[in-house]
């Protein structure tokens, strides 16, 4: 007798492998995951092999640690509409909006960087950076370059440079970048950096 599986049975043969791509894209390694989640790395590695069936409880864990829909991370057909909806984030006055949802090496954001962050603070990281002003004049440091770009003008550069970018001071800035899941972080972390300085300086000019 033939074996025949269903479009459930399929979904749920690649949950395991799909799991394992969008861990090893978010460059997370079993513990990593397990210490967020308090899911065992033996349950992880079992449910990531295939040897142990998803439960609702598990899925809605990895859900939320990797910010995706249950429907994303279990690979479930598509049911046609192909518009984007992902939460904005503000950090320190910065507003980040993901314009892409599928896991992968390379997330599109739209940013507005208000006047207020133009104090640069480097960082680096693994990968490329693509960027691409829309409005306003966007300041760009990488490595001994400090240049200005205006609305329409575009910016690549290799991310392991030393590199910083935000508002020339003068108004808020708003672009689109192309970059890596670490580049992801590394900004947003950057933009809380910024968020507790200027609540430091906010304390310090209250001071009697």
């Amino acid at each position: 007798m033939r074996d025949e599986h269903g479009p459930v049975e399929d979904v749920l043969a690649g949950v395991g492998p799909r799991l394992r791509r969008i861990r090893q894209a978010r460059e997370l390694t079993l513990g990593d995951v397990a210490d967020s989640t308090s899911i065992s790395v033996s349950t992880l590695s079992r449910l990531e092999s295939g040897e142990r069936k998803p439960t609702l409880e598990l899925l809605l864990a990895l859900s939320g640690l990797y910010d995706l829909p249950l429907d994303d991370l279990v690979g479930a057909p598509p049911v046609g509409d192909p518009r984007v909806y992902q939460r904005p984030v503000s950090r320190g006055g910065i507003t980040v909006v993901p314009l892409t949802h599928f896991p992968g090496p390379q997330h599109a954001l739209k940013m507005v960087i208000p006047s207020t962050r133009s104090v640069p603070h480097l960082c680096r990281h693994r990968g490329y950076e693509w960027l691409y002003v829309l409005s306003g004049e966007l300041r760009l440091i990488v490595g001994s370059h400090d240049v200005v770009l205006t609305a329409g003008q575009a910016a690549e550069f290799d991310t392991t440079t030393l590199h910083w970018f935000g508002s020339t001071g003068e108004s808020p800035v708003e672009i689109l970048s192309l970059l890596g899941l670490q580049g992801q972080r590394i900004h947003l972390s950057s933009a809380i950096h910024a968020e507790s300085q200027t609540a430091t300086n906010d304390s310090s000019n209250d001071a009697p």
